[in-house]
C-alpha cells in the first residue's frame, strides 16, 4: 500500500469474510490501516531565551510495584500500538500491559513474547468477549478503525472493563452517546485519546493563553494537512473512516482549540472541496476549511486535507504577543515558539519545556483515574462535542450557511 512517509498502521484481522460489508471485509483481511500522522524529528530546538523546566519531583518519576498498577488490554497491533503504545506502557509508572487482541495469532503470540504478555492472555477477535473472564485487565484501549470504536468499547463495558478508545471517538455522535450510556450502565470509565491535550507544549500555550500572559488572545489558525496514498486503505472508507481528513487529523486543531481557550464554540462555518477525479475522495472528503467563533469574541481558522503534503501547525495571537507550534501535532519534535515586544524590539524566544511522553502521560492519566475513582481528564462527553462541532460543519457545507450552535455542556450532560 503506497502512502506518505511518516504514516502510522493499524492491523485487524479475523476468520470472518464478508463481502458485502466495508466492516467485514476490513475484519476479514489481514489489512493494514492508518490511524494518524507520525512525524519523528530532531530534539526540541534550543532558543535565544528559554523559560525555566519545570522539574519532576523524584517521587513522581518512581513506577509503582507491578502488583499496584493498573493492567491493561491493546485492542490491534498495528504499527501505532508496536510502535507508541506498547513502549509507552513500558515505560508508564501506573500502568502496565497484561493482555493483546489481534487477528493475527502469530503475530500476537510474538508480540506477547517480546513483552512479556503470558500467552494465556492473547485474544482474537472471536472470543474478545471472555475477557470478562480476566481479572488482570482493568483497561482496554481500542486501537481500531474509528467504524469499529462503538462496537468493541460497548463490548469491552459488557465486559466489566474500563475503556480508552481511539480518537475520533466514533462515526458519529450517535454512536458517542450510545458509548457513554454503555459505560454509565456498566460504571466504567470512558476515555477519549487526544493525546496532544498531554503534550508538554501543548499545555504550555494553554496556560499562556488561559493567564492571558500575553494578554487577551483574538485570532487562531491552524492547519494539519497529508497526502493519503491508495485509494483502498480504510482510511478512505465512509462505514470505516466515518469521514475524510476532518474526523481524522482536522480533529486536532478543532479539539485543541478549545483546550486553548478553555471555551465551546458558538458559531461555526465550514468549506469542503475534492477532486470529482481523483479515486480517494469517492467516499470521504480532502480539504476542508472551518472557522469557529468562541464567546470571549476569538476567532479561529483551520484547514485539514487528504492531498498536500504533511503540514501540521497551530498559532494563538494575543494583544501582545503570539505563542506558535510548528510542527504543533508530532508524536515528537514538536517546537513553541514566542513572540513579544522586548523593550522597543520585537523578541522571538525558543520555548523549553521537560520532555515528556504525550503517550505515557495519557495512559497513566486514565490508570490515575481508575486508581482514584474519578472521571478521565477526557471523557467521552469531550468526544461527543467534537462530533457535534463536526457535524455543525458538515452541515454549514452542505448549506452555505453559518451554524449557530447550542450549550455543548447542557448537550453533552456535563
Amino acid at each position: 500500500m503506497a502512502h506518505d512517509e511518516g504514516i502510522h498502521h493499524e492491523e485487524v484481522t479475523t476468520p470472518e469474510q464478508t463481502a458485502d460489508s466495508s466492516r467485514r471485509r476490513f475484519l476479514g483481511q489481514a489489512g493494514l490501516g492508518l490511524l494518524g500522522l507520525g512525524l519523528t524529528g530532531a530534539a526540541l530546538a534550543q532558543g535565544v531565551a528559554q523559560t525555566e523546566k519545570p522539574q519532576t519531583p523524584p517521587e513522581e518519576k518512581q513506577p509503582f510495584p507491578p502488583g499496584q498498577r493498573v493492567g491493561w488490554a491493546v485492542v490491534g497491533l498495528g504499527e501505532f500500538a508496536l510502535g507508541q503504545v506498547l513502549p509507552a506502557l513500558r515505560e508508564a509508572r501506573k500502568s502496565k500491559l497484561v493482555a493483546l487482541v489481534s487477528g493475527s495469532p502469530e503475530k500476537a503470540r510474538r508480540v506477547a513474547e517480546q513483552n512479556g504478555v503470558a500467552q494465556r492472555n492473547v485474544y482474537t477477535y472471536q472470543n474478545f468477549d471472555s475477557i470478562r473472564n480476566n481479572p488482570e485487565i482493568d483497561v482496554v484501549y481500542i486501537v481500531l478503525p474509528n467504524g469499529l470504536h462503538a462496537e468493541y468499547t460497548i463490548r469491552a463495558f459488557q465486559a466489566g472493563k474500563h475503556v480508552l478508545t481511539e480518537k475520533p471517538m466514533a462515526n458519529t455522535s450517535a454512536e458517542a452517546r450510545q458509548m457513554i450510556a454503555a459505560g454509565r450502565a456498566a460504571n466504567r470509565k470512558l476515555m477519549v485519546a487526544y493525546r496532544a491535550r498531554f503534550e508538554p507544549r501543548h499545555v504550555e500555550v494553554a496556560r499562556l493563553t488561559q493567564s492571558r500572559v500575553l494578554g487577551n488572545p483574538r485570532q487562531m489558525i491552524g492547519e494539519f494537512v497529508q497526502n493519503q496514498g491508495s485509494p483502498n486503505q480504510w482510511r478512505l472508507d465512509r462505514e470505516l473512516a466515518g469521514g475524510g481528513s476532518l474526523p481524522d487529523i482536522g480533529l486536532y486543531p478543532l479539539n485543541f482549540s478549545r483546550f486553548v481557550t478553555g471555551e465551546e464554540p458558538t458559531e461555526v462555518m465550514g468549506q469542503i472541496y475534492s477532486d470529482p477525479n481523483d479515486p480517494r475522495f469517492r467516499e470521504v472528503e480532502d480539504r476542508v476549511a472551518f472557522t469557529m467563533q468562541f464567546p470571549s469574541g476569538v476567532i479561529g481558522q483551520f484547514f485539514s486535507g487528504y492531498s498536500s503534503h504533511r503540514s501540521s501547525r497551530f498559532r494563538v495571537m494575543s494583544e501582545r504577543g503570539w505563542a506558535d507550534l510548528t510542527p504543533a501535532f508530532a508524536y515528537e519534535g514538536n517546537r513553541l515558539s514566542v513572540g513579544r515586544r522586548v523593550g522597543l524590539q520585537e523578541g522571538t524566544d525558543m520555548r523549553e519545556v521537560e520532555n515528556k511522553s504525550q503517550f505515557v502521560l495519557e495512559i497513566d492519566e486514565m490508570s490515575s483515574a481508575v486508581l482514584e475513582n474519578r472521571e478521565p481528564k477526557t471523557p467521552g462527553e469531550e468526544g461527543l462535542r467534537d462530533h457535534l462541532i463536526m457535524e455543525a460543519i458538515y452541515q454549514s457545507a452542505r448549506e452555505n450557511r453559518a451554524i449557530r450552535l447550542g450549550n455543548l455542556a447542557a448537550l453533552t450532560g456535563r
